[in-house]
């Protein structure tokens, strides 16, 4: 532009002096030539560009007046097209109030400009002047205010991504963030775990425990230290610090244990909330057994410790949920096409063995025994299709828990199998993350299932024992117990050591005295605190 106007410039005026304004066109440019972003210099470099312009245009309309060679508007015409290089770069930047100012500073230049008076011509008096002027001030306007609108209109339109395929693309990110993250995890427990390990160096204390959120205003907790196991308080509308810390998002101290088993004496209680973004995650307890444990300077410590936390153990939260949200959609779609598909067929083929029967001649005695044998195995094979339908639909209800979940499906399966069934409950009023009460059940399942199919029991023992975030399940029969050669029980043993792994558990499989199998999932350490609360045994054979 600046190579334009000087040409039209000789052109209009054949005077080589008036190039002193291109020039100084070409030092108000260096600023937003050489520091574009500059949030002083560039303006400041535009607001010049505009007012030597309008200066220039009286300047070189005059000169073209008194050399005859153009009319006084022409000669205006000869500069003012560089209007456009600072009033487009305001408009691209998205500052309409700085294009507004540029104009009316480029308003005020050509005023200035035309009152030049060179041998009595006063150029701001001439139509000619004023028409050029006139016109390039309404086409900046339409290239300050009316830019961006162009833009939006002219781009070709998106096509909306697909529900589906958004979901693609954003798990897809989520696969890869999970790839780069340290120790390529997302495991609320463990990252809870490192947590505590972290604030244990910033500050030491008796007890301490991370707590998320469950539903239902209650929380759960997923990871704590200490020389006892401690019956957290995990309730959102009680009277406590938790509760605070919780509605207010900040930083809790107290003077007694947020634990419905301390014994009483001297405490000290710190919770402080873990924030991402708006909305609270979870809380960090932190208790010792002396007085004033926690002033502001080790508040101040924890809070920069639990900061970045906070966001890790949203993302593990939510990439925890999405993968139980997937897991329950395909075992319900599995279930439903099971129950539509071959079971239905199965029926069918039951219905059709039992017309042949009932067409058969007299004397076919043979072909009637074959037959009732066959009818029998298609009603066996219907009935396991029934209890896997079962077991595919079974979930930890968020009101009942994980020891009813399992007792139901363990008396279901005991019932169908003449298994005389033994429970032993000891659960607490906390809740494990329903991630983990999901795994937890399904190994429970597998185990119960494969005592029913191949141990050749007559009794069978469950035990949970349930007190966050430490748990066991173990299941217990008294049949032949597990034969090495049996490629299925292989492949049912790998299926549950992959869950328990998931979960941060480890599986247990050991012979019973005298006979038979003992399944057993744990899930952190066993309790080191007398009960708190009494266990709860069923009768045997309920």
């Amino acid at each position: 532009m600046l190579a334009l106007v000087a040409a039209l410039t000789l052109i209009a005026t054949q005077d080589a002096g008036q190039l002193r304004w291109i020039a100084l066109l070409l030092v108000a440019a260096l600023p937003a030539f050489f520091a574009p972003n500059h949030r002083i210099a560039a303006p400041l470099g535009r607001l010049a560009e505009v007012a030597v312009t309008g200066l220039a245009a009286g300047s070189v309309a005059a000169a073209a007046n008194i050399r005859g060679t153009v009319d006084a508007g022409f000669g205006a015409e000869a500069v003012l097209p560089y209007l456009a290089v600072p009033l487009l770069t305001a408009a691209l930047r998205r500052r309409p109030t700085e294009g507004a100012a540029l104009l009316g500073v480029a308003a005020v230049a050509m005023v200035v400009g035309g009152v030049i008076v060179e041998d009595g011509d006063t150029i701001i008096t001439q139509a000619g002047y004023l028409a050029a002027g006139g016109q390039w001030l309404v086409l900046g306007a339409i290239v300050t205010f009316a830019a961006d609108t162009m833009r939006q209109l002219m781009a070709p339109a998106e096509n909306t991504p697909q529900p589906y395929a958004e979901a693609t693309r954003l798990l897809t990110q989520l696969r890869s963030v999970a790839r780069s993250l340290p120790g390529a995890t997302l495991d609320p427990g463990g990252i809870s775990e490192h947590l505590l390990e972290e604030l244990r160096v910033v500050a030491p204390g008796h007890r301490a425990a991370v707590l998320s959120a469950s539903g239902g205003g209650r929380l759960v907790v997923l990871a704590q230290t200490g020389a006892e196991r401690v019956d957290w308080e995990v309730t959102l509308d009680a009277d406590s610090a938790i509760a605070d810390a919780w509605a207010t998002q900040q930083p809790q101290t107290a003077s007694r244990s947020q634990a419905r088993s301390h014994r009483g004496g001297d405490a000290s209680s710190l919770v402080v909330p873990l924030v991402a973004g708006v909305r609270t995650i979870g809380l960090v307890i932190l208790e010792a057994d002396v007085p004033n444990a926690y002033p502001s300077a080790v508040i101040s410590r924890v809070t920069e410790v639990t900061g970045p936390a906070a966001l890790r153990l949203e993302a593990a939260l939510l990439f925890d949920e999405v993968r139980s949200l997937a897991t329950n959609e395909e075992r319900q779609r599995l279930a439903r096409e099971i129950h539509d598909g071959v079971a239905q067929e199965l029926v069918m083929v039951g219905y059709g063995i039992d017309n042949a029967q009932a067409t058969l001649p007299e004397g076919a005695e043979e072909t009637a025994e074959e037959l009732r044998t066959l009818r029998g195995e298609v009603t066996r094979v219907i009935t396991e299709l029934r209890l896997s339908l079962f077991e595919l639909r079974s979930e930890v209800d968020r009101n009942g828990g994980l020891a009813a979940a399992i007792a139901e499906y363990a008396r279901t399966l005991g019932t169908s199998a003449g298994l005389r069934v033994h429970f032993t409950f000891d659960e607490s009023t906390a809740r494990l993350p329903a991630a983990t009460e999901a795994e937890l059940l399904r190994i429970a399942q597998e185990a119960i299932t494969n005592a029913r199919k191949h141990a050749g029991a007559s009794n069978l023992w469950v035990t949970c024992t349930v007190d966050p975030p430490y748990a066991q399940i173990e299941v217990s029969d008294d049949g032949k117990g597990f034969a090495d050669d049996r490629p299925d029980g292989r492949y049912g043993l790998a299926i549950m050591a992959e869950r328990a792994e998931r979960i941060r558990g480890r599986l247990e499989i050991r012979p019973r005295h005298p006979s038979g199998t003992t399944v057993a999932v744990v899930l952190g350490t066993s309790a080191r605190r007398d009960s708190v609360r009494d266990s709860v045994s069923a009768p045997e054979g309920e």
